[in-house]
């Protein structure tokens, strides 16, 4: 998408860098450049303005601060960013071996392609498609599996990226149900995801579903959750007057299953050129409201995805910086809420606790039958 900027603006801006800088030909955007100068009081600014300065703060460390996150994720090994609290430590903590982030969101959310973004980003791939799309044809059911991502193309990696099969709007009540399997039993790649509507695909093709999905592969323990949500598709919706996208995105993000493995999901806005610019960050303002969450905080836009995520970080560095910081941010999540590992005393407390629980039900119910009868006694004797 092509940016209206003003003779200034582009005197001010190299041409290279007027592109992947969409924001400033936005309204508001002088006042936002006005409080550079000084320290204003955050808690005073508008939405607008406080979503302007984040887009600004990532284009301003994203050409610097791009190779150095990489090299963090690059060397990052499960555990590292722990923090030791109340004396623990790091040998007691119940770290996994691998760390997994869990892409979350509704059909057509950009999942996948938010995939392909982080192997161009992270694994320094190139031009090569790594996860499919759904433009990848009408029989292609690549979608109905989770699949495991080593986006950083290491044996070495310490995390990797699930991307899971997209839900329903109609049905939230069944994804809500699916998503909280995933958080308590875990993930593998291949898993089966089969939903009600898929009664209708031939019995062969199931079958050849089934043979794929394998529970040999490893399951891994979700520890943070990105939800996915396409920014163009919910603010269309809005416009037109339909509220069903936005609602069921919202029973998404704040669900309980999610919330219990991290307090506030990072939150992913994909879109491509289907928005304005000023339309882009209405969108987003008006989704974080309903969310419930800070339009700065922990929330990334991912421009312009093309049809197999592929990105030039020559041309937008803003994007590739907020992909790695968003992978950053969800493994800082990660190592910080790791629990102390169960030993022999916590399990041998645990069973007793069980077992003092269960003698006392006994008794309970002995007592109850007991005074039962010496009631039935006394009436007989009168």
């Amino acid at each position: 998408m092509k940016n209206q900027l003003s003779s200034s603006d582009e005197d001010d801006y190299p041409p290279s860098r007027m592109l992947y800088c969409w924001w400033r030909s936005t309204a508001k955007f002088e006042e936002c450049a006005r409080l550079k100068l000084g320290l204003p009081n955050i808690s005073s600014l508008t939405p607008r303005i406080r979503v302007l300065r984040e887009l600004e703060r990532l284009a301003l460390i994203s050409h610097e601060g791009l190779n150095e996150l990489r090299y963090k994720l690059q060397m990052y090994k499960s555990g590292d960013y722990w923090v030791p609290t109340g004396g623990i430590e790091k040998e007691e903590m119940d770290i996994p071996s691998v760390i997994t982030i869990l892409l979350v969101g509704f059909s057509s959310s950009g999942k996948s392609s938010l995939v392909n973004l982080m192997y161009s980003v992270l694994g320094r791939t190139g031009l090569v498609p790594f996860a499919q799309t759904s433009s990848g044809g009408a029989k292609n059911y690549t979608t109905m599996y989770m699949e495991e991502h080593n986006v950083m193309r290491s044996m070495q990696s310490g995390f990797c990226v699930f991307d899971s099969r997209g839900f329903n709007y109609d049905k939230i009540g069944e994804a809500l149900e699916e998503l909280s399997s995933w958080m308590t039993d875990g993930v593998h790649h291949n898993q089966l995801c089969l939903r009600s509507g898929d009664a209708t695909l031939l019995k062969d093709d199931i079958e050849a579903a089934a043979s794929r999905s394998s529970s040999k592969f490893l399951i891994r323990r979700v520890n943070c959750a990105m939800v996915v949500v396409n920014i163009a598709e919910v603010y269309k919706a809005l416009k037109a007057g339909d509220s069903k996208q936005l609602e069921a995105t919202r029973e998404l993000f704040c669900s309980p299953a999610l919330r219990k493995c991290n307090e506030n999901p990072i939150l992913i806005l994909t879109h491509g050129d289907l928005l304005t610019n000023e339309e882009r960050i209405e969108g987003r303002i008006k989704i974080c409201e309903r969310l419930g969450i800070q339009e700065t905080n922990g929330v990334y836009d991912v421009v312009c995805l093309t049809e197999y995520g592929f990105l030039a970080e020559e041309s937008d560095p803003v994007t590739a910086y907020a992909v790695a910081e968003a992978v950053y941010r969800a493994l800082l999540i990660s190592d910080r809420g790791h629990f102390p590992s169960k030993k022999f005393q916590d399990w041998a407390i645990f069973i007793l606790s069980w077992l003092m629980s269960f003698l006392g039900i006994v008794f309970a119910f002995l007592a109850e039958i007991c005074t039962a009868l010496g009631q039935r006694r006394n009436k007989l004797k009168h």
